[in-house]
């Protein structure tokens, strides 16, 4: 157990783990069955294209969003990027800055300019009023990000866009299976974007989706999404090639079989990070409404400097000492970073205080309840006597510098 600055192992004592433990490391799946897919694929000789695996896929999703519609790509980025195209926007759409620069590079690469906003300090989410201080003769839409599954204000944001006459759509990457208000993420606005990248809740190896009930969209969507063929196969407008593989589409289902088991190991490894860090000064865990049903993909906890005494980065910095390797989702946020950071330069202080706080712990079903203790270990050692931790690193840096 680590009770003393001098057994944490930035500072000389035994790391808590022989082997790295990461976040986002991907959830598998019953191997055996990704392999029966795979080798069916071969021996029928149908790897991409639509296929019968990326049809049964897009029909899953969509079933689990509780929509119609499920057009499944390569890459959810990719996926953003037919969503803004797909559904008209020109202009300026208006994001929170607290969310994975692919929001905002997504619209860039389709000709749009991002706004950022501000978000609310208690939830992460965009902040309606300051969505709707933003609107100008030149926005499009807005678009929520439902951050680490946390679902945005969605009714607040229905009411700012019906009354200025803009679009509402919503980056859903992190949020496949959770709930607002009862009703499962995917069928609010005009569309949404799932992603299934390696480190998901369902992982593709690199995919992503746009689901809707909007049936004449999802028509849209699938032409873009190959070349912009339509009916009987030929070109009806300009497109690109975003499709999801056969490989893909069987990796994705088979993450799909896993997704209830995975999602209550995820919350029950949330549940004891909350427990163990209870009372912890200076830590707090981001929490998720339980009447609803969050995926608990992410655990998130946020470092007060001013009462812990350690800044969040030199938490990362002990915590890798101990070949724990936490992330900073998502700092810094988009409007602190090029190119949006000189084009249009902006004060956000929620946004801006929340990524210099937060840190992502690791989680999935990779991640042991005894994993979770000595994680839990090491972040209380540090951060009850943060100041010490604080001191020591500081004068170690000054030292160093002064021999050289």
């Amino acid at each position: 157990m680590k009770q003393q600055v001098d057994d944490l192992a930035l500072f000389g004592g035994p790391a808590a783990f022989l082997q790295p433990l990461f976040v986002g490391r991907p959830s598998i799946g019953d191997r055996s069955r990704f392999l029966e897919r795979m080798n069916w694929a071969l021996d029928n000789q149908w790897l991409t294209n639509g296929g019968p695996l990326l049809r049964e896929f897009e029909e899953r999703v969509a079933d689990l969003a509780g929509v119609r519609n499920c057009v499944a790509t390569c890459n959810a980025t990719t996926a953003l990027q037919l969503m803004y195209l797909a559904m008209g926007l020109s202009g300026e759409v208006i994001m929170p800055s607290m969310t994975f620069i692919a929001t905002a590079h997504a619209a860039r690469m389709v000709g749009l300019r991002p706004v950022f906003c501000d978000i609310d300090p208690a939830t992460g989410c965009i902040d309606p009023r300051e969505a709707e201080a933003a609107v100008t003769s030149r926005t499009s839409a807005v678009v929520g990000v439902h951050l680490y599954g946390r679902p945005s204000p969605i009714d607040e944001l229905e009411k700012v866009t019906v009354k200025h006459g803009l679009k509402l759509a919503f980056d859903a990457a992190h949020a496949l299976g959770c709930t607002y208000q009862g009703r499962r993420i995917g069928g609010f606005g005009t569309a949404e974007v799932f992603s299934f990248h390696a480190t998901k809740v369902v992982n593709s190896f690199e995919g992503g989706a746009i689901v809707t009930d909007d049936d004449g969209l999802a028509q849209l969507l699938r032409s873009l999404n190959a070349f912009g063929t339509g009916a009987g196969g030929r070109t009806e407008r300009i497109g690109t090639n975003a499709k999801m593989s056969e490989a893909a589409a069987a990796m994705g289902l088979t993450s799909l079989d896993a997704f209830d088991a995975t999602v209550r190991h995820n919350r029950a490894n949330h549940a004891l990070y909350r427990s163990e860090l209870l009372g912890v000064e200076g830590v707090s865990v981001f929490s998720f409404d339980e009447e609803e049903s969050p995926n608990c993909q992410y655990v998130v906890v946020q470092i007060d400097e001013a009462v812990a005494g350690v800044h969040r980065d030199l938490l990362m910095q002990v915590l890798r000492a101990e070949n724990v390797v936490p992330q900073r989702y998502f700092s810094p946020a988009c409007h602190q970073v090029e190119p949006y950071r000189s084009e249009c330069p902006v004060e956000l202080p929620h946004t801006e205080r929340m990524a210099d706080q937060v840190l992502v712990l690791p989680t999935g079903p990779a991640v042991s309840g005894e994993d979770i203790r000595r994680v839990c270990d090491v972040v209380r050692c540090a951060v009850t006597r943060g100041r010490q931790v604080t001191e020591r690193f500081h004068r170690r840096a000054d030292q160093a510098t002064a021999s050289r």
